[in-house]
């Protein structure tokens, strides 16, 4: 049976730990304290365990980054980076600072010449990142249901085949998969979170996605 690990425990975690486990993978959710993930581990029968960073880590070849972006860089350091060297990990930070919002848009800690991925490829150079999830909540993170069809997920990375694999597992979740590219690219995607939020704060609407039409 297919594996996948998840770096975190909070909401995302938990969203796309069921997503996988509802399309047959055994997965794996990661805490400093394992204890608050008791319900999530009861509810996911026998193909859903608990660990830590590192132990989520070393479970499979396919994992996700799910911590927030404060904490992105430290997170891998506990997994230890040899643990993850050369597999696929999708990541779904965003470089959210700890400021409020202004007029409903989030205030990021990175510029517009360097985003948070290209961060975290830098400095962990043989971990295969692919950034993903930046453009969408928790709650249509698995098989969103819209009327208009399947709304479209931005991707980027550095290594094609890694790329490949998660727009198999997007598709699998039912996403269009749109690839912009190198990690360079993810100066683009993670504002997506900021453009996603806006009619949440302003509005209270959290159940929107993005599409991309082609002519």
């Amino acid at each position: 049976m297919k594996k996948v690990g998840i770096i975190g425990s909070g909401i995302v975690a938990q969203t796309l730990g069921n997503g996988f486990i509802k399309h047959g993978y055994e997965v794996m959710l990661s805490s400093h304290d394992v204890s608050k993930l008791s319900d999530w581990k009861e509810n996911g029968g026998a193909h859903a365990s608990v660990g830590s960073f590192a132990d989520a880590a070393k479970f499979s070849n396919l994992l996700v980054l799910t911590v927030k972006g404060t904490a992105a860089e430290e997170a891998i350091e506990q997994a230890g980076p040899q643990n993850l060297n050369f597999k696929t990990v999708i990541d779904t930070t965003v470089p959210i600072d700890e400021l409020p919002p202004e007029n409903g848009v989030l205030r990021f800690f990175t510029t517009l010449e360097e985003s948070l991925m290209e961060r975290l490829q830098e400095r962990f150079p043989d971990v295969n990142f692919v950034k993903a999830f930046c453009s969408v909540g928790n709650a249509r993170m698995v098989n969103p249901d819209f009327k208009e069809g399947k709304p479209s997920m931005f991707i980027c990375g550095d290594n094609d085949q890694a790329k490949t694999e998660v727009g198999d597992v997007l598709k699998m979740f039912g996403w269009e998969v749109e690839d912009m590219g190198k990690v360079t690219a993810a100066r683009a995607i993670e504002p997506l979170a900021m453009l996603w939020c806006i009619p949440g704060f302003l509005h209270n609407q959290w159940t929107h996605a993005f599409k991309l039409l082609k002519a």
